[in-house]
């Protein structure tokens, strides 16, 4: 006989929405609305409130700031990392997001199995190395760095949203692995 519970969305608490306080369980309703679905991040930071505003309102700034960054570019940036740090959750859901923004149902799945082989424009891939090597090996990035994304256009401004993307990531692909926060189903045939 086989076990068919549903795994659980996190190893940490997962509270329900009627206990939320009222700022949390409007967005995640507004999410629920949009989507048909609640991504499991909501839930599994929804535990710890306050934490839960931080996260949202900095990813927010980074994810919808205008900018010489597409949507498309800025999931990108988010796909690599969170591939180099074992990251299912935001490997998955980002992938997602990413066949969405960029109209594409295979370039989320290049991006994660090798960025350096997907069919991605030059000036991608430089923004996609940079986002790597802040991910990585941020302690490395020197002024050569920055030569060679002005020289594929990017200013100083879209270089910092690049590795602030990944910076933050980074601490969600932490997280999320610590939680075992697992993927939506519903995150595997989007886009596709």
């Amino acid at each position: 006989m086989t076990d068919t519970a549903e795994p659980p969305v996190s190893r940490f608490p997962v509270p329900r929405l009627s206990d939320l306080p009222e700022d949390i369980r409007s967005r995640i309703e507004a999410v629920q609305e949009k989507s048909d679905f609640v991504p499991n991040v909501f839930l599994t930071l929804a535990h710890r409130p306050d934490e839960f505003r931080a996260f949202f309102a900095y990813h927010d700034a980074l994810m919808d700031r205008p900018g010489a960054l597409s949507k498309a570019e800025r999931e990108m940036i988010v796909v690599a990392p969170s591939t180099a740090n074992q990251c299912q959750y935001c490997v998955i859901a980002h992938g997602a997001i990413l066949r969405i923004r960029a109209k594409n149902p295979l370039l989320a799945d290049q991006v994660a199995i090798n960025d350096r082989k997907a069919d991605i424009t030059p000036r991608q891939k430089a923004m996609l190395d940079f986002a790597m090597k802040v991910s990585a090996r941020a302690h490395e990035v020197a002024e050569a760095d920055f030569e060679v994304l002005k020289q594929q256009g990017f200013e100083e401004e879209d270089i910092w949203d690049i590795a602030a993307i990944s910076a933050f990531f980074g601490m969600s692909n932490r997280l999320a692995n610590v939680a075992s926060m697992r993927p939506n189903a519903e995150f595997y045939t989007m886009g596709r």
